[in-house]
């Protein structure tokens, strides 16, 4: 089959344009300049008849034409780079990037991590984590694990785990709470969504604290956790992943009530084509999950 013309050199600018949201970015990782970038992306652009960026205050947002583009070249250079490493190693190795909610990361993923290296010394495992606001395509991700419902717009999602809710403070908080109400006299700490305490304290059978209540936000619960030991406030995380805490009894889990607002998921774009490693990191995790 012959294919058409491909703007192979327009494609990489575009691709690292896209993903740092910057030309400036893009040329220095390309090592050209930021007007051989504005260029080539023009020369797409005219060659695709559309447009891909917009300006704006900030700098640049992709258009709808850009954001559909983007996760296909990300996969594309991936694979073409994963198989140049193999031919360069002489050993066939597979890249895998992975972007994992920091909560999950540290109460569960951390400690299997060298099962999952000794088990595929062939895959090439990249971690970063994030605070469950991530966008896989512009990070080029192949999997990102997330908390949440499972529904994500165009995104596929394997059930890995549930994740009760409850609330957690210092051992001399907890001797100073005798009843759910008592939880009302502390600051109270969460994440961003504000449904949490309220919903908490209902299932408790308790009214809901006050908008006016002292409350702290964090966007990532390791930290609120490391708040809560401070004696900061009192926090309300997933319980089953700071599990290492309350065996150590530097956190106490003052009362039996749970809640389920979500559970964590491990998703991949609709776009993004499964690769083997993705096929068997998949396999991997939620196998140790369901033990």
């Amino acid at each position: 089959m012959t294919r058409s013309y491909i703007p192979l050199n327009s494609l990489r600018a575009f691709e690292a344009a896209a993903r740092h949201l910057s030309f400036t970015h893009a040329a220095i990782e390309l090592n050209v300049t930021h007007s051989a970038i504005s260029q080539q992306v023009k020369a797409l652009e005219q060659h695709l008849n559309c447009q891909l960026f917009v300006r704006v205050s900030r700098g640049l947002m992709l258009t709808t034409e850009g954001e559909n583009l983007l996760p296909v070249l990300n996969d594309s250079f991936d694979r073409i780079a994963g198989m140049l490493d193999r031919f360069s190693r002489h050993r066939a190795q597979e890249k895998l990037k992975i972007g994992v909610v920091g909560t999950f990361a540290t109460g569960c993923l951390f400690p299997l991590l060298e099962d999952f290296r000794r088990s595929y010394p062939h895959i090439d495992l990249q971690l970063s984590t994030h605070n469950n606001r991530v966008d896989p395509a512009a990070e080029g991700l192949d999997y990102t694990i997330r908390y949440g419902g499972g529904a994500w717009h165009g995104t596929e999602a394997i059930f890995l785990c549930a994740a009760p809710l409850a609330p957690l403070c210092s051992p001399e908080f907890a001797d100073r709470l005798h009843t759910p109400a008592d939880i009302l006299k502390f600051t109270l700490l969460r994440s961003y969504r504000r449904d949490e305490w309220s919903a908490w304290m209902q299932a408790a059978g308790e009214p809901p604290p006050s908008p006016t209540h002292r409350v702290m936000v964090f966007d990532s619960s390791v930290t609120m956790l490391e708040a809560a030991q401070a004696g900061v406030g009192i926090a309300i995380a997933p319980v089953d992943m700071f599990a290492h805490l309350l065996n150590s009894e530097r956190i106490v889990q003052p009362f039996a009530t749970r809640i389920d607002l979500g559970s964590y998921w491990l998703t991949r774009l609709q776009s993004r084509t499964e690769t083997p490693a993705m096929h068997e990191f998949a396999q991997w995790l939620v196998g140790k999950m369901q033990k």
